[in-house]
């Protein structure tokens, strides 16, 4: 995306009511793309001066790279978690693993020795031309399941209902904010994968009745209460 597209984004977020904007690659990792990582720094201190805290994803970083994304002003850096020590799940469910390997990433997560602020529960979202196309859909019980016990073991954790939720409809949500999820990603694509737009997602909350807590979401992230 140009300079532009993402400014027009980050305040099309803002003016929502996201207070964080979160910015991803498709890449493994920034080596060979210093063009694109410099510009990232400029989109960076751009949002910042919006008055909004950034994010990113980019994959692997060297050291460096680290140290410039944070003297730009970025808030906070994602990274993903495989499902378990044995499958590469990068936190998705959906993607073939047994429930053994969903246990391994909530308890990989929960034995740290300090629980993370941020954990996001995504369901395959199946892209035509990708080979898990014809992987069967995750069922709303699942994300249920996930979301309270990641609740449960990780009780002041912010457990976002994430990418996926565009097929669910909205009492199936409802339920996953009963079961534990406090926090959604909002916005119309979460890098690749369609998602719920703003406007659907206030009416949501009005319909459901849940207040909404910008204090500590990220973007599109809004907490619930």
């Amino acid at each position: 995306m140009n300079k532009d597209a993402v400014m027009q984004a980050a305040k099309k977020a803002k003016e929502a009511g996201s207070t964080h904007f979160c910015m991803g690659a498709a890449w493994r990792d920034t080596i060979g793309r210093k063009t694109n990582f410099n510009q990232i720094l400029e989109y960076v201190k751009d949002i910042r001066a919006m008055g909004m805290e950034v994010c990113c994803t980019l994959g692997m970083l060297e050291k460096q790279q680290a140290e410039e994304l944070k003297k730009a002003g970025l808030t906070a850096y994602n990274h993903n978690l495989d499902t378990s020590r044995d499958i590469c799940s990068a936190g998705i469910i959906g993607l073939g693993e047994a429930e053994e390997d969903r246990v391994g990433l909530l308890h990989t997560l929960a034995t740290l020795p300090t629980h993370p602020e941020s954990v996001p529960i995504n369901a395959l979202v199946a892209v035509k031309g990708t080979p898990l196309l014809d992987q069967k859909p995750v069922e709303i019980w699942e994300m249920i399941r996930m979301i309270a016990t990641a609740r449960i073991a990780m009780p002041k954790a912010m457990v976002r209902l994430s990418a996926g939720r565009v097929r669910f409809s909205m009492p199936e949500q409802a339920l996953c904010f009963l079961a534990g999820a406090n926090s959604i990603f909002t916005g119309e694509k979460l890098l690749t994968s369609p998602n719920n737009n703003f406007d659907a997602d206030q009416l949501m909350f009005k319909i459901l009745g849940l207040n909404l807590d910008f204090s500590r979401g990220r973007r599109g992230s809004r907490r619930s209460t």
